[in-house]
């Protein structure tokens, strides 16, 4: 297997790997309903971190498995779909950089993907001058997380169209 950064012409695959992803592995801690609302309306590519060059992903003999990513942008979470204007940049003095969208294909969970990862982005961030990093945590991913040094720091709830409620967590830690 094979970390890489992605480009744009993983993008569709991408797109499929993130529904599959979303649908298979969040459905056991939210809802159906919840499920299919953040997998539709808040999962998916955010293609400036494609054009940072801060998108990873892990190849396994030219299938994309595992993606992930870390920014220097302003948005905490969410896909191309939930832009509203410009994404500024952090200042990396004052500001913590942000753990992005990340997802694993089904059949590779709990392999280590997404640890590996996260390893990486914390690396690159540290390596740009952040001192912290925070991320938004479904359910599923807060287990991850905190293993790997996450605290939480805020519950909060996320509407969704159709008033459809999921619980998300602010975590952070110190790099």
């Amino acid at each position: 297997m094979k970390l890489r950064i992605a480009d744009m012409r993983d993008i569709p695959t991408l797109q499929a790997l993130i529904t599959r992803s979303g649908l298979a592995l969040s459905e056991p801690y939210y809802t159906r309903e919840q499920t299919v609302a953040i997998t539709r309306h808040v999962f998916g590519v955010d293609s400036q971190l494609i054009v940072d060059r801060t998108y990873l992903v892990i190849d396994n003999d030219g299938v994309i498995v595992a993606c992930g990513g870390w920014s220097k942008r302003r948005a905490l979470f969410g896909g191309d779909q939930t832009k509203r204007g410009a994404d500024p940049l952090l200042d990396p003095t004052s500001e913590p950089a942000r753990i992005r969208a990340f997802f694993v294909e089904p059949n590779m969970a709990r392999r280590g993907l997404a640890r590996e990862l996260l390893q990486e982005c914390t690396r690159q961030a540290r390596a740009a001058g952040f001192s912290s990093i925070e991320l938004a945590s479904t359910l599923p991913g807060e287990p991850l997380y905190a293993a790997c040094g996450y605290l939480a720091v805020e519950r909060f709830s996320l509407t969704l169209p159709g008033d459809i409620a999921v619980s998300l967590t602010r975590m952070r830690r110190d790099l």
